[in-house]
């Protein structure tokens, strides 16, 4: 499933330019697990793991997954074309 997972996190981000790292697109917000939902965050894809950062309060915290610890991932965002 890992390669499901790392084009899943792709969509849902872009590169940061310079670095290895991604960040989520403008309007997208993301939840793995059915855990915490994530709606600003730095992304990295690791061989073995994810690292998924975030700013709050001031402080950055970081969350750790295991590719294989992965058994859900959730993508939130704005609906596109005219609304009824």
């Amino acid at each position: 499933m890992k390669d499901t997972w790392e084009k899943i996190f792709e969509y849902a981000s872009m590169p940061v330019h310079g670095t290895l790292s991604r960040k989520l697109r403008n309007g997208v917000s993301l939840q793995v697990n059915e855990g915490k939902r994530f709606e600003s965050a730095v992304l990295f894809l690791g061989e073995s793991f994810i690292r998924i950062t975030e700013e709050e309060d001031g402080k950055m915290i970081n969350s750790y997954y295991d590719w294989q610890g992965i058994q859900s991932i959730r993508t939130y965002s704005p609906k596109e074309g005219p609304t009824k």
